[in-house]
């Protein structure tokens, strides 16, 4: 089988970059510029981030700022705004990516696929209709369709709006 190689340099620095010590989280919530680490919103509680190596353009994570390993000790507040965050991610990314469907959900435990295994986060995944072709399923390939940066941008002014409409 032929296998097509499709050029993505942003996945490089995940793939050869040096793991930093301590929780990845934990370090973007210290970096003041946020447009740098791709932080789109900041709630007293949670953040939403861009994920930086997604699994399809426009994947975002709804990120509890206190460093917790189980979602049993998020306490109601933090959870409540987790959820609220959650939705305003959805709401944006079906306007501004104009999306047809989305993905979420947590992986917990080494076992159930949790790359960061001690800070909980959700994940929010865009999905377009015929998105799943042919490339993940015989060519073992992903395509990335948009740029993280003109996302951002798209996904902030997007954000901006709806929390104005309320």
């Amino acid at each position: 089988m032929m296998r097509e190689i499709i050029w993505a340099p942003w996945r490089s620095g995940f793939i050869k970059g040096k793991p930093e010590p301590g929780c990845v989280f934990c370090r973007l919530q210290r970096e003041t510029d946020k447009r740098k680490i791709l932080v789109i919103e900041t709630g007293k509680h949670n953040f939403i981030v861009m994920n930086k190596f997604p699994y399809t353009s426009g994947h975002l994570l709804v990120i509890p700022k206190r460093h917790l390993g189980t979602l049993e000790k998020l306490t109601t507040p933090e959870a409540n705004e987790h959820f609220k965050l959650v939705r305003l991610a959805a709401s944006a990314l079906k306007r501004a990516l104009k999306t047809d469907g989305i993905n979420t959900g947590m992986n917990l435990g080494r076992t159930a696929g949790a790359g960061v295994l001690h800070h909980i986060h959700t994940h929010l995944v865009p999905r377009w209709q015929g998105d799943s072709n042919f490339m993940p399923v015989i060519g073992e390939t992903r395509m990335m369709s948009l740029d993280l940066e003109p996302m951002y941008d798209a996904l902030c002014a997007e954000f901006l709006r709806l929390k104005k409409k309320k």
